[in-house]
């Protein structure tokens, strides 16, 4: 067997260890076994696929145009998809979309950012920017998912929050903070998937999760590489710069432990084969939920939250 067939082979025996393992009842050893395996098959991954594409490539992969969005991976992987519309104190925000479905006949609520492929549906989605009515929109359906004991997933693609006059005089960072504070608070299992550009506090107001999942062309930032360059540069030609020094991609947020996996994709990136990669990313929702599904409430919301204080760690790079 040729070396890259053998080292592929080694990839596809770890995946399958690590889903064995994570459909086992938890324990401190097992979790650290595979943590483990998890450092293997990234590293691996990457020999895999050759050299490592520069963080600013994978800007432009996570921008790509064809790439699934929320409502391709509704559609994928689930069924009974029902809308629910309105934050019930100003209005709907066609940016963020969320309502109840089933994922292979479990019930859940599913809540996420959508760009639009035409000009059309861009205007209409206000190219994936929510405003605070989204926010408080997303936050309501997700509280009923609590009350209806109902399991959590966002899918996270968007720029930033809309910075227009509009949402602030709305109140767009209150709306963003509360939603911080509440979600750590709900009593079922919140995972989250950052499937495009995770932008900033626009991301984060639907991406405190118990389990932060990644797709290994995604980005994920507090600012797209144009703003840094323009801030610290004083200009816009800085932005791969920017890109690899932000840190922005899965698997330099995997080594600083802000998410929890790197989710492979298909050849040559998700917008290559939709249906491929809403296959890859089924087991990896699916092991999720059943693991937390088996945590008691309180032990639930104490790893939630202790998992959000470790994120407040800084790390000095010679």
């Amino acid at each position: 067997m040729a070396k890259a067939d053998n080292d592929q082979a080694i990839v596809l025996e770890l995946e399958k260890q690590i889903a064995e393992l994570e459909g086992a009842s938890g324990s401190a050893a097992l979790e650290e076994e595979i943590e483990r395996l998890r450092e293997q098959l990234v590293a691996l991954r990457q020999k895999v696929s050759g050299p490592p594409q520069d963080a600013w490539e994978r800007v432009l992969l996570a921008r790509h145009p064809q790439r699934p969005y929320t409502l391709d991976y509704i559609q994928l992987l689930f069924t009974d998809f029902m809308e629910l519309h309105g934050d019930r104190r100003f209005g709907d925000d066609g940016a963020m979309v969320t309502g109840f479905a089933r994922f292979e006949e479990r019930p859940v609520v599913v809540v996420g950012q959508q760009k639009g492929r035409d000009t059309k549906q861009k205007l209409l989605r206000n190219f994936g920017m929510a405003n605070p009515e989204g926010y408080r929109k997303a936050l309501r359906v997700m509280g009923l998912g609590s009350k209806f004991g109902m399991p959590i997933i966002c899918f996270v693609d968007t720029p930033a929050a809309y910075p227009g006059m509009g949402a602030e005089e709305r109140g767009q960072a209150e709306a963003i903070a509360c939603n911080l504070k509440e979600i750590c608070k709900l009593s079922v299992p919140v995972v989250v998937l950052v499937h495009g550009e995770g932008g900033s506090g626009g991301a984060l107001g639907i991406a405190v999760g118990d389990e932060v999942l990644m797709q290994e062309n995604a980005v994920y930032s507090v600012i797209p590489p144009e703003g840094c360059s323009a801030i610290l540069w004083r200009d816009g030609d800085h932005k791969q710069e920017a890109a690899r020094l932000l840190k922005l991609t899965a698997e330099d947020l995997y080594r600083f432990q802000i998410i929890d996996q790197v989710v492979p994709e298909p050849p040559g990136g998700a917008h290559k084969d939709h249906e491929q990669a809403a296959e890859i990313l089924r087991p990896v929702l699916r092991n999720c939920l059943e693991r937390l599904g088996r945590l008691p409430v309180p032990d639930l919301l104490k790893r939630r939250q202790e998992k959000l204080r470790r994120l407040a760690t800084f790390v000095t790079e010679t």
